[in-house]
C-alpha cells in the first residue's frame, strides 16, 4: 500500500508543470495614430472652422451648445469643459429641420460643402 501511494505521489508530480517566472516587465502600448471620426474632440474654434459661424449658441453653465444648419440638415454640438482645460464637442446630434433623425456623416458633409 504504502509503495502504490509513492509511486502515484512520484507519478503525478511528473505530470505537474514547473513555475514559470513572473516577468515584471510593463507591456508599452506602441502609439496609435489619432483618427479623427466626426466632430468629437474639436474645440469651438476648431469647429467653427470646419463648419462656419453657428446659427445659434447657447451657453448653460459651463457647456456651450453649437447649433449649425444647412438645408437638409440640423446639427447640435454640445461643448463640455475637458480635464487639459476649454470646451470641446463631446456629443452631437443631427435631424432634419422638421426634427427627424438624420445620418450624421451626411450632415457634416452638407455642412462642410455647403452647394
Amino acid at each position: 500500500m504504502r509503495r502504490l501511494i509513492l509511486t502515484s505521489a512520484v507519478f503525478l508530480s511528473a505530470c505537474a508543470t514547473a513555475p514559470q517566472p513572473s516577468a515584471n516587465v510593463p507591456q508599452q502600448i506602441p502609439a496609435q495614430p489619432q483618427i479623427r471620426r466626426g466632430l468629437i474632440g474639436l474645440s469651438a474654434s476648431e469647429l467653427i472652422g470646419h463648419l462656419g459661424n453657428p446659427a445659434l449658441q447657447i451657453r448653460e453653465g459651463s457647456s456651450v451648445k453649437l447649433q449649425f444648419r444647412g438645408r437638409s440638415c440640423v446639427l447640435d454640438a454640445y461643448l463640455y469643459p475637458v480635464a487639459n482645460g476649454g470646451l470641446h464637442v463631446t456629443h452631437v446630434d443631427t435631424r432634419t429641420p422638421s426634427g427627424i433623425d438624420f445620418d450624421q456623416a451626411a450632415c457634416i458633409a452638407s455642412l462642410e460643402h455647403p452647394s
